[in-house]
């Protein structure tokens, strides 16, 4: 096997010394990595110097493509990151226990995904505010979002489902299966072909772990019953592996994430939140702040009902979440200028 069914694809721009070979991250363990390349299945660690002293060095993380250099006796080493098609990332809370401070900083959770396979069960799980989440970051990574609703088999109406995660997940394909009845799996077979990769995201008890065994046909990941009292799961995935299927097609099964924090998602959400972006582009005024400007359409738009309150307050705290963990100090400027816009408009009222 190589680094070519492993999804790899020679880049011109990838200057490739004699002395490396490519390999593809399918495992993290901290600074450790699983490596399979045209040599077998190995580990790697980093070369510290590289990448903590090099701000220009991209960090690797699992899906990635990186440079090595082979050691046969031991852990090789990864000298470079090669450039990634895709990439998803979340917010992750680092705290300085002297100051006692929480900080936000990226976390990468997976690299170089053709889908992003947005996972929840239909039991007390599902929420549309989580899956208009997931859409904004799954738009944002650079790879083409599919919703599958898991366990089918515990409704009666799973068509409802769907119709309701249509309304927000414009344009997007949404399959409602059960691996028990097996009932959709065949629906969704054509996104695994040889040599793609898809990303499973969900929470913990969703079914991605009974979805990697269903689909390579033995059980290769752990799985674990939910608890019947809140429908949650344990965490059966603990780190991040790249499985690959008996006919080429790979999974990086990620571990159970109830929620993501937003990370630079601003064109994700614009593009999730797609009818409200166009409906701002239609106000009378550009710096609209979409509270009680005249000619606002988004306003118009949830006073006749063509778009719902909650859906547009969903749009703004996205936003805003999303700006304030990137940049937190623009967040501040922006939200001190908007006050000043409202107390204006307020004051020409009166």
């Amino acid at each position: 096997m190589t680094i070519f069914d492993y999804g790899y694809k020679a880049d011109t721009k990838d200057e490739i010394d004699s002395n490396k070979i490519v390999a593809r991250i399918i495992a993290t363990h901290k600074d450790r990595f699983e490596i399979a390349c045209d040599n077998g299945k190995a580990y790697a660690q980093i070369k510290r110097g590289q990448f903590y002293d090099n701000q220009d060095s991209i960090y690797p993380t699992t899906g990635d493509f990186v440079l090595i250099e082979w050691n046969d006796s031991g852990d090789s080493m990864i000298c470079e990151t090669l450039k990634r098609r895709s990439s998803f990332s979340r917010t992750a809370a680092s705290s300085d226990k002297n100051k006692e401070l929480h900080n936000q900083h990226e976390q990468l959770v997976a690299a170089n995904f053709d889908y992003v396979f947005i996972m929840q069960s239909l039991n007390s799980n599902f929420n549309i505010n989580r899956i208009e989440r997931y859409l904004s970051l799954a738009w944002q990574s650079g790879g083409v979002p599919v919703i599958i609703l898991t366990k089918s088999d515990l409704v009666s109406n799973a068509q409802d489902f769907i119709d309701e995660v249509e309304s927000v997940a414009i344009g997007v394909d949404i399959y409602a299966i059960s691996c028990v009845t097996k009932e959709g799996l065949d629906d969704i077979k054509r996104y695994f072909s040889k040599g793609k990769t898809i990303v499973f995201l969900g929470s913990s008890g969703v079914g991605k772990s009974t979805l990697v065994n269903t689909l390579y046909g033995e059980e290769v990941m752990k799985t674990s019953e939910i608890r019947d009292e809140d429908s949650k799961g344990r965490h059966t995935t603990t780190s991040r592996n790249l499985i690959m299927l008996p006919n080429g097609a790979m999974i990086i099964d990620t571990p159970g994430m109830r929620e993501l924090g937003m990370w630079n998602a601003e064109e994700g959400i614009e593009k999730t939140f797609e009818d409200i972006s166009n409906l701002a582009k239609m106000c009378r005024f550009s710096d609209c702040t979409h509270t009680n400007e005249p000619g606002c359409k988004i306003q118009e738009a949830i006073e006749n009902g063509s778009l719902s309150r909650d859906r547009f307050e969903q749009y703004i705290k996205l936003q805003k979440e999303s700006l304030y963990n990137t940049d937190s100090e623009q967040y501040l400027k922006d939200k001190k200028e908007k006050f000043k816009q409202i107390a204006k408009l307020n004051r020409h009222k009166r």
